[in-house]
């Protein structure tokens, strides 16, 4: 997508949408979509100097517009949070009747566990009862290269996650981990069986996992019954030569089946919260045709190879996946406003998350 290609669909998209800036405290029972704060990757903390699109420099900030735009809640990252100002996100919290979920690290090692705990007492006295967190330090075909790194990241997982349960179990907190393009569900699946706890349990990403040769739909089966939280996405694909390119894209304009996966976390789990990870950027490679791909996984089965690259073919986003790395900053935050009211309206529309 060229700049004047950006502007033309940019005008008619916001054109199109119609959710209302509210300026009211939302009502009790509103059950609307929250956003993950990744959503506005570009925003956060951004140092672009725009009027429109000024940064987030804060959760409450972050509150306060995605309360204006009408979503629900927000996911938000609670590292380095004083007490001082978890009270200020709270009140701003209750002040808009918005939920809150964290985000949070994990300790590494028992020197790390004060500091774990400290942030878990912030985000509760802020109003989170989740925390989501991530067990890798990124996509596993990337940051991994024998199987034997593999195995030593799980050992570390583990052990990270036993020395934060007894902290989320005291405190009444729930520790949700992410299928972050590490994990294969049943991996994750293993590790849940193997902690046995009732405070801990995943956050759901609707299309993570492709990236891992997984069907999304069955990944969406094996762990929603482990799901605390989520991150609502539809996904594009497109063939390269190493593979296939995988985009997050506005609710509706992938191939994901949204309202059956949206079902099948409320079956599981009917108090779940659905938030919106619409990530505006360039395509991620997904080189699966490459032997170094291979070397991080054990025992995947060519079928999920092959079953993989027939659904990249058969659902090409046409007519090409968008890219935004060539757009100004200025029209890197439009879009990416853009896309996220999409997603809001067609959670509204096709959802029944309103």
């Amino acid at each position: 997508m060229n700049r004047r290609e950006f502007l033309a669909t940019s005008s008619r998209g916001l054109a199109a949408i119609t959710l209302p800036f509210r300026e009211f405290p939302a009502l009790p029972g509103e059950a609307s979509m929250g956003i993950v704060v990744h959503s506005y990757a570009n925003r956060w903390q951004s140092k672009a100097a725009s009027q429109k699109y000024p940064a987030f420099s804060n959760a409450i900030d972050l509150m306060e517009h995605c309360y204006k735009i009408g979503a629900s809640g927000v996911q938000v990252v609670v590292k380095e949070w004083t007490t001082d100002f978890a009270r200020k996100v709270r009140d701003k919290r209750e002040k808009l009747g918005l939920y809150l979920e964290g985000s949070i690290s994990l300790p590494g090692k028992t020197e790390d566990v004060a500091m774990f705990e400290k942030e878990v007492i912030n985000a509760k006295e802020a109003g989170a009862g989740i925390l989501r967190t991530v067990t890798s330090p990124g996509r596993r075909y990337e940051v991994f290269h024998s199987p034997q790194e593999v195995q030593e990241f799980k050992n570390n997982a583990l052990t990270s996650l036993q020395l934060a349960e007894p902290i989320v179990k005291k405190h009444k907190v729930k520790l949700a981990i992410e299928n972050h393009k590490d994990w294969r569900a049943g991996e994750l699946v293993n590790a849940l069986n193997k902690l046995n706890s009732e405070w801990i349990g995943v956050t759901l990403d609707f299309g993570n996992s492709i990236a891992l040769m997984e069907d999304p739909m069955a990944v969406i089966e094996t762990l929603a019954p482990f799901a605390f939280s989520t991150h609502v996405k539809d996904m594009g694909v497109e063939e390269y030569a190493d593979g296939f390119l995988l985009s997050e894209v506005p609710l509706g304009k992938g191939f994901l089946d949204m309202p059956k996966m949206v079902a099948l976390c409320r079956k599981n789990n009917p108090a779940i919260k659905f938030n919106l990870e619409m990530i505006t950027r360039d395509p991620l490679e997904i080189p699966c045709l490459k032997s170094e791909y291979w070397m991080v996984f054990d025992g995947v089965a060519g079928s999920d190879l092959a079953r993989t690259l027939r659904m990249v073919k058969q659902n090409r986003f046409e007519p090409n996946l968008p890219r935004v790395s060539q757009l100004s900053e200025e029209d890197r935050l439009a879009i990416e406003e853009r896309n996220i009211l999409e997603c809001l309206q067609y959670s509204k529309d096709r959802l029944a998350i309103k």
